[in-house]
């Protein structure tokens, strides 16, 4: 009988890098398992459906949400909605697996109230002007969006106390072997 993990939960301000975080576990770590969000946006340049997201249409995404399938879901910057489909989460732990959850702030306080025995990490910026410096600089958004981020990203910081563990992104590699060095001893 394998030792049973908690979830962590892996939350912070848009932009800090979360989702760079992630790929680098998914590829450094594969004994991780990572859950994979549904989303009603549209695939960005190589994002693989099952992969990075399930992309689903607002009718499967709101069949889902109804049917109590989503362990969290959200409408995100006043756009596209995520959500965490619940049973892969519920398959990986009760396998004994270290199971990782990269989402949004708004999902990882809706999680805490699903299950609050998991394990809810902050990722925080090394500053504010290397998160607007990484938010501007990834030039996937126009400047009124941008814009939104940023604002959305001031709230974000200010709930770094409502988690358990902070993790400063200084760097991809040690904060990702940070982060599982915190899963393994959880």
């Amino acid at each position: 009988m394998s030792h049973p993990h908690r979830l962590v939960v892996l939350a912070g301000p848009t932009a800090v890098g979360k989702g760079t975080i992630a790929a680098y576990i998914r590829e450094h770590f594969p004994e991780v398992w990572l859950s994979v969000s549904a989303t009603t946006r549209r695939p960005r340049p190589g994002e693989c459906d099952g992969v990075h997201y399930h992309f689903v249409d607002e009718a499967e995404f709101e069949r889902m949400r109804e049917a109590g399938e989503l362990l969290e879901w959200a409408v995100v910057h006043g756009r596209a909605s995520y959500g965490t489909p619940r049973r892969p989460v519920e398959e990986a732990l009760s396998q004994g697996r270290m199971a990782l959850l990269e989402i949004d702030l708004q999902g990882a306080r809706q999680v805490r109230e699903a299950m609050p025995e998991a394990l809810f990490v902050f990722l925080a910026p090394p500053s504010w002007d290397e998160l607007v410096r990484r938010l501007v600089g990834r030039g996937t958004e126009d400047e009124e969006e941008r814009e939104a981020r940023l604002a959305t990203a001031r709230r974000e910081l200010e709930a770094a106390a409502e988690f358990d563990v902070t993790i400063v992104n200084d760097e991809v590699r040690h904060a990702a072997e940070q982060l599982v060095s915190l899963m393994r001893s959880h």
